[in-house]
């Protein structure tokens, strides 16, 4: 549901806001004042794309927002597969710079415009006569299908099993696929890994072995240079320790005077004990320090495999050859027990296939069930809206297991009295289409929570007691849906939560388009108006509000 929309700097839009009713919203006003603009600058919410030409100010960026309820439309997992962070109060914002560059966000987080476009359709349908290809889309029909037919937790059902289906066919035609190379390679596979194996490699073993080997080549240059720093610092005429122990003797005798002094001296003390302590250390690492031609031998002939075995299988580093031996025993496991892993994969297969033709069995089942009633339901909402000789047809097809079933499924329809219905693209007029579309959507909205629907003049070539009836079931429809709808009908305008009037503003150089939420008094006088004409008589004026007491 959307709770706030803002728009600044788009078309004729410096700056408009508004908090629609969660129920139905009516928006009105004279042609060109604004209303398509605003559908311009919601379409760029579901991702439809725009450019500089939309700037109103072209030294300012243009801004789109709108704050959605989105709690019961069950989208975490949508949230979770696009690493964004999930919302009960979720915001869409788009900007266009003045530049043109383009940038869409989404909880403050950005986003592809086609992420944008996925989750937008899933929170705004915008209503129009041109939905041509949305009737015509097999999964919208199956949408529709499936919301009658309450199918939910079935084809929740069906697409987990499909997708277990998926990855063991993908992992049976793999491994069969796999099977004749990994055969021929076995040969080849096993010596490799006995090579690497017999090696018996550690992970840091090159560095230590390596650094090891170093020391011992230069053995004697470490040896003299510790026993002259031991020299040095011990046992020269002027040993570093006894010229610390004499400087430590003058300032201890100093450092009561202050305590700038004692601080020297304790510095000097942590000094003196930290030499000690590294005197010590050489002296030890010194005696350790032993040339020894037989170690000397081992590890050069061990870095001498390890390197043989690098430039080999072309790595770097001990840890990716181990990597590799690691691959290359799970390939030869694999090889040994190649006829029993094939055999597995393919029950695997063949079990998986069983699941998802038993349940897209029950699927269509369902779904063929829900085709005599919805087609009723819609013909005769359609008869309601002025098509009385409307027949609608469901044909069914069976297929091969996909992903949303193995049915195919063409409504197709009539408006004629003698016309056999076709596919409704290729026979139903703009008005005709609109009404179609309308009354499918009302069969869903009844049994599923629907996207806010935005409406764009489908109340086009109707009027009267149709437009009533029109007007009646949006009312009904809005009870448990948002409903946000473009009119030019008094009837329709009449049923609205909240009527917002667009009008334009010609009082500065620069026209802007503006939004206001009427009042109860202005509902009155602009529905009067619609039924009137701009100066409404006293009869219009009660015209008006005789359809809103309704």
């Amino acid at each position: 549901m959307l709770k706030h929309l803002t728009i600044k700097n788009y078309a004729l839009i410096k700056h408009l806001e508004m908090d629609p009713s969660a129920h139905l919203n009516v928006i009105t006003g004279e042609t060109g004042a604004g209303k398509s603009i605003m559908l311009g600058a919601i379409g760029m919410l579901m991702g439809n794309r725009a450019d500089t030409k939309v700037l109103w100010d072209e030294e300012e960026k243009c801004i789109v927002e709108g704050v959605f309820y989105i709690k019961n439309y069950k989208l975490k997992s949508f949230f979770k597969n696009e690493d964004l962070d999930y919302d009960d109060q979720t915001v869409i914002r788009r900007e266009i710079s003045s530049g043109g560059k383009s940038r869409a966000f989404i909880n403050d987080t950005p986003v592809t415009l086609e992420v944008m476009r996925k989750l937008g359709a899933m929170l705004m349908d915008i209503h129009s006569q041109h939905e041509t290809l949305q009737l015509g889309n097999q999964f919208f029909q199956l949408q529709l299908i499936d919301a009658y037919a309450e199918n939910d937790e079935l084809r929740e059902k069906y697409a987990g099993a499909w997708h277990t289906f998926q990855n063991a066919k993908k992992e049976f035609e793999s491994l069969r696929d796999q099977a004749e190379t990994l055969r021929q390679e076995s040969d080849y596979t096993r010596f490799q890994l006995e090579e690497i194996s017999k090696a018996s490699l550690e992970e840091n073993e090159q560095e230590n072995h390596e650094s090891e080997l170093k020391i011992m080549e230069h053995a004697e240059e470490i040896k003299n240079r510790f026993n002259g720093i031991v020299e040095l610092l011990n046992n020269s005429e002027y040993a570093v320790r006894n010229s610390l122990g004499e400087i430590r003797n003058q300032l201890q005798a100093i450092a009561g005077y202050s305590s700038a002094y004692n601080g020297l001296f304790q510095r000097l003390e942590s000094v003196r004990i930290e030499l000690e302590d590294i005197g010590d250390e050489i002296e030890k690492e010194e005696s350790n320090i032993e040339f020894d031609p037989e170690r000397s031998e081992f590890l050069k002939e061990r870095l001498s495999t390890i390197y043989r075995l690098l430039k080999k299988h072309r790595v770097t580093t001990v840890k990716e050859l181990l990597h590799i031996q690691e691959e290359l025993q799970k390939k030869s496991d694999l090889t040994s027990n190649l006829d029993e892993a094939l055999a597995t994969a393919k029950a695997k297969f063949a079990d998986a296939e069983k699941e998802v033709k038993k349940l897209s069995a029950q699927l269509s089942e369902t779904r063929k069930k829900a085709f005599e009633p919805l087609r009723k339901q819609i013909t005769k909402l359609l008869k309601e809206l002025g098509i009385p000789d409307a027949t609608l047809a469901i044909e069914w097809q069976q297929t091969d297991p996909a992903s949303s079933g193995a049915d195919r499924i063409e409504i197709l329809f009539s408006a004629n009295k003698g016309i056999a219905p076709r596919a409704l693209a290729q026979v139903a007029s703009g008005g005709e289409f609109s009404r179609v579309m309308f009354c499918i959507k009302y069969v869903m909205a009844e049994r599923t929570a629907m996207p806010t629907l935005v409406l764009d003049e489908i109340d086009n070539g109707i009027s009267g007691e149709i437009a009533i009836k029109l007007g009646v079931m949006m009312k009904a429809m809005s009870k448990d849906h948002q409903l946000i709808t473009i009119s030019h009908l008094p009837q329709i305008a009449a049923k609205g939560n909240a009527h917002y009037f667009v009008y334009k503003d010609n009082t500065s150089k620069k026209t802007v388009s503006n939004i206001k939420l009427l009042t109860d008094d202005e509902r009155v006088e602009e529905i009067a108006k619609m039924i009137g004409g701009s100066k409404p008589s006293k009869v219009a004026l009660e015209n008006a509000q005789e359809l809103l007491a309704g």
